[in-house]
C-alpha cells in the first residue's frame, strides 16, 4: 500500500488509511508511531502487528496504545541497516512504572548479538557495553569503502567460519536480568532525527570550509517536546 504525504502528516486520515484497506501488519518509524499515538492512540486496535524502530522508544506512547486499543502484537524493534534493518525485537505487554525506556528484546532468528567491552569480552548482566552483531542477514560491506568496511566489519572471534563477520554498531546498551536488551545510546556523536542518521562531526567539517567561521559545534536541540533525536550533544 502507497500512502500520500498528506495522509501520512495527518494522524487522522493515516488511522482512517487503516481502517479503510484492512491493514494488518505494518513497520514504521518511532518518530511517526509517536506523532498517530498522540492523537489517535486508538489508530492500530485492529491490526495483528506494529513494528516500530528506529530511534529510542518512548514509553508513554506505548502506554498510551496499550491503554486504548492495542494491536495484537506491538513490537519495538531495534538493528542498522548493515543488518537487515532491524536485529532485534520487543513485544511491548505492559509498561512499568516510571520506566524511562523500552527494551529491544532479543536477536531475531539466524542473527547472533554480542555486548562486547573493548577487549571483545562478553559482558555480564547490567554492564554497558557496545553492540555487535552477526548471522545471515549481515551485509558485507560498504561499497568502494574498504577502509570502514575493515573497521566496521570484524572477524567473529565467537564463530569457527574464518570468513564470519560481527558489525560494530557505535551503540551502547546492557543485558536485563530477564535476558532482554536495554538500549543506552551512543558511544560517538551521531544522532537520529525522524530515524534518520545525521553524522555531526561531518556537517561541523563543511562548515569549518566556509572562510567566515572560525569555531563551530553543531547540536541536536529538541524544539518540540516528544519530537528529539536520540542524542543531544
Amino acid at each position: 500500500m502507497i500512502i500520500s504525504q498528506d495522509i501520512v502528516l495527518s494522524p487522522q486520515k493515516f488511522a482512517t488509511s487503516i481502517q479503510e484497506q484492512g491493514l494488518t501488519v505494518m513497520f514504521l518509524t518511532t518518530a511517526l508511531f509517536n506523532q498517530i499515538t498522540k492523537e489517535v492512540p486508538t489508530a492500530f486496535q485492529t491490526m495483528r502487528y506494529v513494528l516500530f524502530g528506529g530511534e529510542a522508544a518512548d514509553p508513554r506512547s506505548a502506554e498510551k496504545v496499550l491503554l486504548h486499543g492495542a494491536p495484537e502484537n506491538l513490537l519495538n524493534v531495534y538493528g542498522p541497516t548493515e543488518n537487515t534493518t532491524f536485529s532485534t525485537w520487543y513485544r511491548v505487554e505492559d509498561i512499568s512504572e516510571g520506566a524511562v525506556t523500552i527494551p529491544i528484546g532479543r536477536a531475531i532468528a539466524n542473527t547472533r548479538v554480542y555486548i562486547l567491552d573493548t577487549y571483545l569480552q562478553p559482558l555480564p548482566i547490567g554492564v554497558p557495553g557496545e553492540v555487535y552483531i552477526g548471522g545471515d542477514g549481515l551485509a558485507k560491506g560498504y561499497l568502494n569503502r574498504l577502509e570502514l568496511t575493515a573497521e566496521k566489519f570484524i572477524p567473529n572471534p565467537f564463530s569457527d567460519d574464518p570468513q564470519a563477520r560481527l558489525y560494530k554498531t557505535g551503540d551502547l546498551a546492557c543485558y536485563l536480568p530477564d535476558g532482554n536488551i536495554k538500549f543506552l545510546g551512543r558511544q560517538d556523536y551521531q544522532v537520529k532525527i525522524r530515524g534518520f542518521r545525521i553524522e555531526l562531526g561531518e556537517i561541523e567539517s563543511v562548515l569549518a570550509q566556509h572562510p567566515g567561521i572560525r569555531e563551530k559545534v553543531v547540536i541536536a536541540r529538541e524544539d518540540i517536546p516528544g519530537c528529539s533525536p536520540t542524542r543531544t550533544t
